[in-house]
């Protein structure tokens, strides 16, 4: 199949569905993701269509950003330079890599309001990104295990073999996990005379990225992960944003918004998302989103959405 500029999707010299016409060769999100559900629903082996999806796609496909990744001298460093310029490719998903004692895990989050073509979405990115993974390191990579949120909708067995590991379904997070001493792995192709003339060019692009939000998005991003321990002070955000709370609070500003304001969206949103899509208590979302109290989170949300936790979640299940 291939997509043509005017937004025809084409099959064997025939037009087999139509999307509105991309603006500026880029397919609004809910176009892609309409697009995405409809070649699901024509494609019956869907791990079949993941891992064609996969073995396509190269890091070169990505341009510069792919580059970089690729030339970078260790894994870490390239899931590093994943995390930090993925948002020139799209700002619809995240990649975050999180490192503990004993795992390591390159977290794949998304940014937009649920869709049903995200399950498959996600499969497609951490299929592809694991595949490049191994290509970059050689065989020397292991991955403890990959993870979906979402139900597995085939064989488990499929999805272990072609990414190497075991596959977790219905897990917490979309994620590829591995011990921390795999990312000092150095890359096959790694070139650190390459690799820092690709990220020049990245860090001038993403410097003009035309996003008057940029600082409310990144704050959001990493208050939704962190407020199961609390909604945390500003100062430590601003830390680990590379500023200081002042400059945190004067790039708010500019945007319109203040760190009250972020903090209330990214609870609402993973409220709402938690209401949707888990089994977890009124309580349990409450204590997850930030609330010491249930009575407070529910007053909260009531203000936010003009109901109740509980009938929002009946009328989404309804």
């Amino acid at each position: 199949m291939s997509l043509s500029e005017d937004g025809c999707l084409w099959s064997d010299g025939e037009i087999v569905h139509r999307v509105a016409q991309p603006a500026d060769g880029r397919l609004i999100g809910t176009e892609y993701f309409d697009l995405i559900e409809w070649i699901r629903t024509h494609q019956r082996d869907e791990v079949a269509l993941v891992a064609t999806y996969a073995n396509l796609l190269q890091a070169e496909d990505l341009g510069v950003l792919g580059l970089a990744i690729k030339t970078a001298p260790t894994l870490r460093t390239s899931l590093a330079r994943l995390e930090r310029y993925y948002r020139l490719a799209t700002d619809t998903a995240i990649y975050r890599l999180k490192e503990e004692t004993d795992r390591a895990a390159l977290l794949f989050e998304e940014q937009t309001e649920h869709h049903t073509a995200l399950d498959l979405r996600n499969e497609c990115a951490l299929a592809a990104f694991a595949r490049n993974m191994y290509q970059f390191v050689g065989p020397s990579l292991t991955l403890d295990f990959v993870s979906f949120r979402h139900a597995c909708r085939s064989d488990p067995q499929r999805y272990a073999d072609y990414f190497k590991c075991p596959v977790i379904f219905e897990a917490e997070q979309n994620s590829i996990a591995m011990h921390p001493t795999m990312l000092d792995l150095p890359n096959r192709v790694g070139d650190k005379a390459v690799f820092d003339f690709m990220v020049g060019h990245l860090e001038t692009e993403i410097e003009s990225l035309a996003d008057t939000s940029a600082t409310r998005n990144e704050l959001l991003h990493r208050l939704t992960a962190n407020l199961s321990s609390g909604v945390p002070h500003a100062a430590a955000m601003a830390r680990d944003m590379g500023m200081s709370e002042r400059t945190l609070y004067r790039r708010l500003s500019e945007e319109g918004m203040t760190y009250r304001d972020v903090v209330e969206q990214a609870q609402s949103a993973l409220a709402r998302e938690l209401l949707r899509e888990s089994k977890a208590s009124i309580a349990e979302i409450a204590f997850l989103t930030g609330f010491s109290e249930q009575s407070t989170f529910s007053r909260a949300f009531k203000r936010w959405e003009g109901q109740a936790p509980a009938r929002y979640r009946q009328a989404t299940l309804s």
